[in-house]
């Protein structure tokens, strides 16, 4: 085989797309100190009455952390950092209309986190967070919005785990 251009270039953008398919950004720049994390369950502020908004949160956020492994999940007293929740608001209006009517809308779930390094005794990020999803109005919408609230829940705890794991 010759090397030409074209073949050098194949061969170097090859290397460029298998090597971003293989790197991971995971734990990649959490300080060594911290090792345990503590996630209490979020309070739920949101006025909406959702009766497991709050559990549902919790547990899919622990999960996040569970699946990522780049902390052991501890309680609050053994924890090296803490990562405190709170539900702020559930917000929906409609995203696609029709002629005659509505036919999505989009639901969005926002949180205020406070990531906390407890070694060092300081305050790693306090912010909001927000993600959303959309659902049809038509057939049954009671289950479509329990689903929208699931999805948007999934997507919120994704970024989250993102922001503790790579924002240093």
């Amino acid at each position: 085989m010759t090397f030409n251009r074209k073949n050098i270039l194949a061969l170097f953008i090859t290397g460029i797309i298998v090597s971003a398919c293989t790197y991971s950004f995971t734990g990649a720049s959490i300080p060594p100190h911290l090792e345990t994390i503590a996630i209490p369950i979020a309070a739920d502020r949101t006025s909406k009455g959702e009766a497991t908004l709050s559990d549902d949160f919790t547990n899919e956020l622990v999960t996040k952390f569970l699946d990522d492994n780049s902390f052991q999940i501890t309680s609050k007293d053994k924890a090296d950092c803490l990562l405190e929740c709170t539900l702020t608001r559930i917000n929906e209006k409609p995203e696609t209309f029709s002629t005659e009517a509505i036919t999505q809308n989009k639901l969005t779930v926002t949180a205020k986190v406070v990531y906390r390094d407890l070694v060092m005794k300081k305050v790693v990020f306090n912010k909001s967070f927000s993600n959303f999803a959309n659902y049809n109005t038509d057939g049954d919408q009671v289950q479509a919005r329990l689903d929208a609230i699931q999805t948007a829940i999934d997507k919120l705890t994704e970024d989250i785990l993102l922001a503790v794991v790579s924002n240093w």
